[in-house]
């Protein structure tokens, strides 16, 4: 078991299923699929706390009655909360708009301003994770890069994420850089960069390094909801990374999660992913 930290957001997710894909301009007809928990905090948390591992989430809600329900939501589901922090005011809602073929638009409100405390001490903890814009995050990095793996999205600025391991979709880089991928996130990442891990959806991720480029293929799966695949996929890389695997073979591990999150019609990784834990430790 792994004692990890997980810097991202705890969000309410609310589902309004739609009866046809989006076009501009449309009417459409919806259901209220009510709410979920979600959030990357989530999305990654859970599989690896399926898998074992020790998982505190540093993130921010609201002191309402929406915040209440996130946190006790998130701690019975056994993410350690004491990490995560209250602000005045109501926790928003993110509206997440699904078609019939799983794909699904995000309408969420401007976040308020999360400023991180002073971090942890890192010699307890084995991996940190960092998937959100929190002031202070750079600072954290610094602070843990010495001491245990750290791994990052890549934001959707081309602000710095000091880690040793930094992941992007291949969506995410169009247009951003005329550089070669090492060398963008080389910039992104700093000296500590051991690989930038760039998925590809269905065809896979690419595994990026000084020493050149190596594809690992995904694994088929039915496309039922594609919410928080990004996320499954990093909790899977970080859960092969701290049970001693290379990286093709963390990348190879994180696919599965990935297939297996949008075989599931929810945000958080869902019974496929949990069985399937439960069948490998046994």
């Amino acid at each position: 078991m792994a004692n990890i930290v997980l810097v991202a957001n705890l969000n309410c997710d609310r589902i309004l299923q739609l009866d046809k894909p989006l076009v501009t301009g449309g009417r459409f007809h919806y259901q209220d699929l009510g709410r979920r928990l979600g959030g990357g905090g989530a999305n990654s948390g859970l599989g690896l706390v399926w898998a074992g591992h020790r998982v505190a989430l540093v993130s921010q809600v609201g002191q309402d009655d929406t915040g209440d329900w996130l946190l006790a939501k998130a701690s019975t589901s056994g993410l350690d909360c004491h990490l995560v922090s209250r602000r005045p005011g109501n926790t928003c809602e993110m509206m997440l708009v699904m078609t019939p073929d799983g794909e699904r638009t995000i309408i969420r409100p401007q976040r308020p301003v999360f400023e991180l405390p002073a971090p942890p001490n890192w010699r307890n903890w084995d991996a940190l994770y960092i998937n959100s814009s929190a002031e202070g995050v750079v600072s954290w990095a610094k602070t843990a890069l010495p001491h245990c793996l750290v791994v990052a999205q890549l934001a959707k600025d081309n602000r710095q994420r000091p880690c040793h391991i930094l992941v992007a979709s291949e969506t995410d880089l169009h247009g951003r850089t005329d550089l070669s991928w090492w060398e963008f996130a080389m910039g992104i990442a700093g000296d500590s960069l051991q690989a930038f891990v760039v998925t590809q959806g269905e065809r896979g991720a690419i595994l990026c390094t000084a020493d050149g480029l190596q594809h690992v293929p995904a694994i088929p799966a039915e496309l039922k909801d594609a919410t928080g695949a990004g996320d499954a996929y990093a909790g899977g890389l970080i859960h092969g990374l701290v049970s001693g695997n290379s990286l093709p073979d963390a990348m190879a591990e994180a696919a599965h999660w990935g297939a297996m999150a949008v075989a599931t019609p929810s945000s958080v990784p869902g019974v496929l992913l949990k069985d399937a834990l439960e069948q490998a430790g046994s």
